[in-house]
């Protein structure tokens, strides 16, 4: 058992009869009243974010999960397929469980966390952020800059993100993993 001084991000604990992954977490300590911890909370079996609030010192059940390094290999419709780094075991998950499935690349290595009393797959860590090629874009306008204007691209995941006029075509691009935006354009 955990209390609420444990919680963290990516704290995997068992709530009303289902698994949840701690997204967002904030300790409050209103002026009046006692203190709480407001959490979003993410269900590792349907995907379903839910809001809650748990009161300071208020005793959670965690979950004890091992992280194991895996590579993506493709996608087959809903499933997304993975191989360990270790073992070359092969693992397929359904696409609900991933947090950004369309920046994922074939040959990305992902943490997979597993519950180690079932041995089933709870969730998958992508990296902080992925570099990937634009494939197509519109052309910018020229002398369209003077605000933080952006356009739509298509990057070789077919994942549509917003990235500024200047980006074209063959360009790669750094995209945070968590939000879906883009970061900055990568040189080689």
């Amino acid at each position: 058992m955990a209390s609420t001084s444990d919680i963290r991000n990516g704290l995997c604990i068992k709530f009303n009869h289902d698994i949840y992954k701690i997204v967002e977490f904030l300790h409050v300590k209103p002026g009046k009243g006692p203190a709480f911890v407001r959490t979003k909370l993410r269900s590792l079996t349907t995907g379903r974010v839910l809001d809650n609030t748990f009161s300071a010192g208020h005793k959670i059940e965690d979950v004890r999960v091992e992280t194991h390094t895996y590579q993506f290999l493709y996608a087959e419709g809903d499933e997304f397929h993975f191989m360990n780094t270790e073992s070359f075991e092969q693992i397929s998950l359904n696409k609900n469980i991933l947090d950004a499935p369309g920046l994922l690349k074939e040959g990305t290595n992902v943490m997979v966390q597993v519950n180690t009393e079932t041995d089933l797959p709870l969730s998958v860590d992508m990296p902080a952020s992925v570099i990937l090629e634009v494939t197509y874009a519109e052309p910018g306008v020229k002398g369209n800059t003077a605000t933080n204007a952006t356009k739509s691209a298509t990057v070789e995941t077919g994942a549509s993100v917003n990235v500024p006029l200047f980006i074209n075509e063959g360009d790669k691009i750094k995209i945070d993993t968590a939000s879906g935006s883009y970061m900055e354009r990568v040189k080689e």
